[in-house]
């Protein structure tokens, strides 16, 4: 199976803007790339190109943005790595459930608006008379023109939400249950990548993971599988597999980015590996903290400080002090990375931030502003709301948003297909463990 049966042409175009984006230098190799797709020779040329393309040495951002387990912890900047937390069994069951529920509430809220612009999301608010918004989307009938949700709303929209529908941001939650239940919490990448190819259809996989899965199929090991031919290695598909490990390691956001690490080396680099190892030591850490400033700090402790991915969150967290409202901070952040695809993780992870900084811990307020930023709306709100249900448990969330879900998650996963969000929850309590063992009673 060739790669240019995804696409080469708009393949090599994506790795040639992935690349300036590490920093490295072209040359005048995208005018031959565009010469030789102008002139038919692409075919005949393509695997010449890309491997002048994976040849080049990194420049700039590239040489502190290192994609090896030691090289990023050796970036790291100082900082708590555990957070003690004090909970009964029922405890650490109401908050890996509430997790999950906002996860899966968060998912569904974004999932009719999947990238959508900011402008278009309210555009379609406004016409329906919810902005801002606080509910799942009301189904305006008929559509404006331009402004119809995607099909899905039948199932995601106000009034229609019976279930977590399946969703990729809710398969890899899955995954990540089955893969630490079949392998350990030793698993390896090898194992991550047994576990795709035994339980994910290829047709249910995009972009990085697609790349990644073809390049397994062909007989590469991880982490070749994450570099070969794949442009899209720093777009937003580890992060979104990230929450399992945070549940697993309630307190412990070290080994949560641990074992996120071992899961994104598969199909991502630097930045993309960063921001599943973020996300995964955000997770852990709304165990143990209240406040999502410090959430989102530790996320950062555990990510190359001088990293791309870093500065933008510090950059968003210090545009939250200075912004009164969301929308403004929400400006400063297009206006220095909008210009990355709409589901790249750097400006993704940035919307993420805005929405636990301007939420402040409530599930409504933190999802709701995470998906009326726009881009990739499902992953942003499903892992705002991971982090949010995590750090105030099932009992505390409101009705409004996980009642209609009535407990139930459809899922493209073996043996996963319809499970109880209530039984995935008490599975992986079966495989947390606690910074402090002693801490649980």
């Amino acid at each position: 199976m060739k790669h240019r049966d995804m696409g080469s042409e708009e393949m090599l175009r994506a790795e040639v803007v992935q690349l300036r984006e590490e920093g490295r230098e072209l040359g005048d190799l995208p005018i031959r790339l565009e010469a030789a797709i102008a002139d038919g020779t692409i075919d005949a040329k393509s695997e010449a190109i890309w491997g002048e393309m994976e040849s080049l040495s990194p420049v700039g951002a590239g040489l502190r943005e290192p994609s090896d387990l030691v090289g990023i912890r050796a970036a790291r900047p100082d900082g708590d790595r555990s957070h003690a937390i004090t909970l009964s069994d029922a405890g650490l069951y109401d908050r890996i459930y509430g997790a999950w529920l906002g996860r899966c509430a968060g998912c569904t809220l974004g999932k009719p608006v999947e990238g959508w612009p900011r402008s278009r999301i309210e555009a379609y608010l406004r016409a329906a008379n919810a902005w801002p918004l606080r509910t799942y989307f009301p189904v305006i009938d008929p559509f404006p023109e331009g402004l119809e949700l995607w099909k899905n709303y039948k199932e995601t929209a106000l009034g229609r939400v019976t279930r977590m529908p399946r969703d990729d941001d809710t398969d890899y939650t899955v995954m990540g249950l089955h893969i630490v239940e079949t392998y350990g919490r030793e698993f390896s990448s090898q194992d991550v990548a047994t576990a795709w190819l035994d339980n994910l259809p290829f047709a249910k996989v995009y972009t990085a993971e697609k790349v990644a899965y073809l390049n397994l199929v062909e007989g590469m090991d991880p982490p070749q599988t994450a570099r070969y031919h794949n442009p899209y290695r720093e777009w937003i598909g580890a992060q979104i597999r990230a929450d399992m490990w945070g549940y697993i390691n309630p307190g412990n956001p070290e080994l949560a980015a641990e074992m996120a690490y071992r899961d994104a080396s598969l199909s991502h680099t630097a930045n993309g590996i960063y921001g599943e190892m973020w996300a995964a030591a955000c997770v852990a850490a709304a165990f143990g903290l209240d406040d999502p400033h410090d959430v989102i700090s530790a996320g950062l402790a555990e990510i190359p400080s001088d990293s791309r991915l870093a500065e933008a969150v510090r950059n968003t967290m210090a545009w939250a002090d200075e912004c009164a409202r969301w929308e403004d901070a929400w400006d400063r952040i297009n206006d220095e990375y909008g210009a990355y695809h709409t589901v790249h993780v750097i400006n993704n992870t940035c919307v993420v931030a805005l929405g636990l900084l301007y939420g402040g811990g409530d599930l409504e307020k933190s999802i709701c502003v995470a998906v009326m930023g726009g881009w990739d709306t499902d992953c942003t709100g499903a892992t705002v709301g991971s982090i949010v249900g995590a750090m105030n448990g099932a009992a505390a969330l409101p009705d409004k948003w996980v009642g209609p879900l009535d407990d139930k998650l459809t899922s493209i996963v073996y043996e996963f297909e319809d499970s109880r969000i209530s039984d995935l929850a008490r599975r992986t309590v079966a495989l947390a463990e606690m910074p402090d063992s002693t801490a649980r009673s």
